[in-house]
Formats: C-alpha cells, structure tokens, sequence
C-alpha cells in the first residue's frame, strides 16, 4: 500500500508485507534522482546488493542493497 497527500503526491509512504520480484521485503524504500549512480556507488563501496538493479514492470528501476546492520534497503527511481 503506497499512502500520499494528494496536494504533495512526491512524498509517499508505501507499506509492503511481500515482494512480487525480489527474494525479501526490504525495510525502507529511498527514491533517489540517479539509481544507476547510486547502484554503481553501492557496487564499488562493497555493500551486498541483495536485488540487483532492474527495470519493473510497473515503472521503477530500482535495486536493493544490505545495510550494515543487516536491514535490506530499496533504493529506486521512477522512470
């Protein structure tokens, strides 16, 4: 479920209890301008990406990479 205040629908808040295309539900979604530069950035850092970068079918590219404390991240883009 993705909830946002119609007069600022570029904030949102999506709740997700399963995953349709990756192998976990990641604890936190962060939408950044540039998801290739921040999947290359997380690739040469060393982090483990744990959902490779991917175009989906419902309009995202996104990637989901493991913090240090073991928390999966979402990271993505709107294309």
């Amino acid at each position: 479920m993705t909830l946002a205040d119609p007069a600022r629908p570029e904030v949102q808040l999506s709740l997700m209890t399963h995953d349709e295309t990756a192998p976990v539900v990641p604890v936190a979604s962060i939408q950044v301008d540039d998801v290739d530069a921040a999947y290359a950035e997380a690739k040469a850092s060393g982090a483990e990406i744990v959902h490779e970068l991917t175009d989906e079918p419902w309009g995202v590219r996104r990637f989901f990479v493991r913090d240090p404390d073991g928390h999966v991240v979402n990271v993505l883009a709107h294309r």
